[in-house]
């Protein structure tokens, strides 16, 4: 018989080595139960990076990464978990069944995405072949959209009825709104087509399916210009790129990727010969999608192709310091300079500026002047740094006032002291310091005084912050950490059944680890032992990487009470339960003195509150 999706992950995971895996990207040296070796996550020169073959997990000291074999390698490559099973799947030769996700979900997800096939044909089909359709056709015409592109990019027209697509579909509606294709009326009786009347592009995931529509208007007064399909059980709009299914290979190949604003910017660069152009589905960049990004681009060399306006430099600087930070925290990949390039990394990343040639988008400039005019433009595009310096220095005048140029200085120093290496630095103060007409050495001094003044800055603030935490409910939850670490060590029944009820017993304020509780408390009796409660949490948070990186805490922190005896772990828990307690009434008391002190009221209600709470005190007094 053969084995369920389910099966078949359970049977991967068992299979999976966790040191083997880890090896394929890691030096690892046998210490004590352990692997260490520096983590791939961050920059370190002194190994913090644990692996545990036993427990099969891995935890870095240093940056807090934590996990099994498979969320290591969704980690390291940047990819979902889907995917990682998939490929661990061929590598073992274990047959994954064709439906993925299992159960109702799986169902609903299915059928929501044949559902979201057959609507993108009809879509298709009035485009190039109804009346309604004319001025659609004529309007693509006119954008240089001939019916070769139609067909390879899916392009379809919806028609104005209220219920056409639900009479071609003929099909439960319910499935037909977890696609996002329809929307209750107003009445809540019946549904109604959700696009109407527009110019439909499919919006495909990475392995070619349609989850969604981009809806462009074409009439005058039809608002919104573009009606985009609603995040569904198929759709999530932080995690799709439009385009991104016909230009993987081409980033791969080109090992870089242009990003620009709009769909038809997208078709026309594409078209153009710009086969590695994306843009985002009518929302910000966000981690999700450099993410994806990153899995096909080695040399991370990215092209930002936005408007001028406004809007569109705001969504530049907003862009690259998100993926300045989301590469920053990918795996091997080495950050230089912020994102500024340099030679010799292959793992720089690299960030350009294109600018709208002539102030026109990619696709009126395309059609005008052809690809290879917009490739030209686009491979003499500056690098972040010249275009931030450029935008600052521009449009300097002449006769510049010392006022106004030292304003210019005061917003062109923390660009220059973000730089880490010194050659690279040196050579744009000389640039900088020749264009403003101003000593490079007190350039130089001016970095060094921003740098020595923020850091100054920051220490206190970090004190105070470290402060507050420490003194916070913190105290409390690291308590309840150690209760929970507890189930991860080999302990007699008894003592099981004590620790279940002291975590029953407490209030966990902490989200993740009261739902972490809960599920140890519902897990813990059917498991024959800690490895069995191990995997069966893993599985069941394996889409909740917050989760999961506590309960490899947890694992760790466990490590502490291995060699105590059965008296000595009664103990523990007594003692621990007991600061937790203490702190509580603690914290309560201070509460009270407080509200004591201010109380301004001389009413009958609040003289006798009053009373209650110094009663409180005197008591709480005498106990401490």
């Amino acid at each position: 018989m053969a084995m369920t999706y389910q099966e078949a992950v359970e049977e991967i995971k068992r299979r999976l080595d966790v040191v083997d895996v880890v090896q394929r990207y890691v030096v690892l040296k046998k210490s004590g139960a352990n692997y260490m070796g520096c983590c791939p996550f961050h920059k370190e020169k002194t190994p913090s990076f644990s692996v545990n073959r036993q427990k099969g997990i891995f935890k870095c000291f240093g940056c807090g990464e934590g996990g099994d074999a498979i969320s290591f390698l969704m980690k390291i490559q940047g990819r979902s978990f889907k995917e990682v099973i998939e490929d661990e799947a061929k590598n073992l030769g274990i047959e994954l069944p064709v439906t993925h996700g299992g159960g109702d979900f799986g169902k609903k997800k299915q059928a929501a995405l044949e559902m979201m096939k057959k609507a993108a044909e009809f879509f298709q089909y009035n485009l190039l072949n109804s009346p309604e359709a004319e001025f659609a056709r004529e309007y693509l015409k006119k954008r240089s959209i001939t019916d070769d592109v139609i067909k390879i990019y899916g392009i379809g027209y919806s028609l104005k009825s209220f219920d056409g697509l639900q009479k071609h579909l003929m099909t439960d509606n319910q499935i037909l709104e977890n696609a996002g294709l329809v929307i209750k009326r107003d009445n809540q009786k019946g549904y109604i087509d959700r696009f109407r009347g527009r110019l439909m592009i499919p919006v495909k995931d990475e392995n070619g399916h349609v989850v969604a529509f981009g809806a462009r208007a074409l009439e005058d007064g039809q608002n919104p210009k573009y009606l985009n399909s609603p995040d569904t059980i198929l759709y999530n709009k932080s995690h799709i790129l439009y385009g991104f299914d016909t230009a993987k290979d081409a980033i791969r190949e080109l090992d870089s990727v242009l990003i620009c604003e709009g769909y038809f910017d997208t078709i026309s660069l594409q078209v153009g010969g710009v086969k590695n152009a994306v843009a985002s589905c009518g929302t910000a960049l966000t981690q999700d999608h450099i993410r994806l990004i990153a899995k096909y681009c080695e040399s991370r060399k990215i092209y930002l192709a936005f408007d001028t306006d406004n809007a569109g430099q705001m969504a530049t600087e907003r862009s690259a310091s998100l993926i300045k930070d989301a590469f920053g925290g990918l795996g091997e990949i080495k950050q230089f300079d912020s994102c500024y390039a340099t030679t010799g990394d292959q793992y720089a990343c690299e960030i350009r500026v294109v600018s709208p040639p002539q102030g026109k988008d990619p696709d009126e400039f395309i059609r005008e002047n052809g690809g290879n005019a917009y490739i030209e433009h686009m491979l003499n595009a500056p690098l972040l740094l010249d275009y931030r310096l450029n935008k600052i220095m521009g449009e300097m005048r002449d006769d510049i006032s010392p006022l106004e140029k030292n304003n210019l200085v005061a917003k062109i120093i923390p660009l220059l002291e973000e730089i880490g290496n010194n050659i690279v630095q040196n050579e744009y103060v000389k640039r900088v310091a020749t264009r403003l007409q101003i000593d490079e050495g007190l350039l130089l001094r001016e970095i060094k005084a921003f740098r020595q003044k923020n850091e100054q800055i920051e220490e206190p603030v970090f004190e105070e912050k470290s402060q507050i935490v420490t003194k916070s409910s913190n105290f409390i939850e690291k308590m309840q950490k150690n209760l929970l670490s507890l189930f991860f060590i080999s302990v007699s029944d008894s003592n099981r059944s004590q620790l279940i009820s002291i975590i029953q017993s407490q209030k966990i304020e902490n989200k993740n680890l009261n739902l972490l509780a809960q599920t140890i408390d519902k897990l813990a009796f059917m498991s024959n032992n800690t490895e069995e409660l191990i995997q069966a949490l893993f599985n069941e948070f394996e889409n909740n990487s917050e989760i999961k990186h506590i309960i490899t805490d947890l694992i760790y922190l466990s490590k502490c009470y291995e060699n105590l005896t059965e008296s000595e772990l009664q103990m523990a828990m007594a003692e621990t339960t007991e600061k937790v307690e203490l702190f509580r009434r603690k914290e309560e008391l201070k509460q009270l003195r407080i509200q004591s002190r201010s109380s301004v009221r001389n009413d009958s209600d609040e003289v006798q509150y009053q009373i209650t709470v110094n009663e409180k005190l005197k008591s709480e007094n005498w106990r401490n």
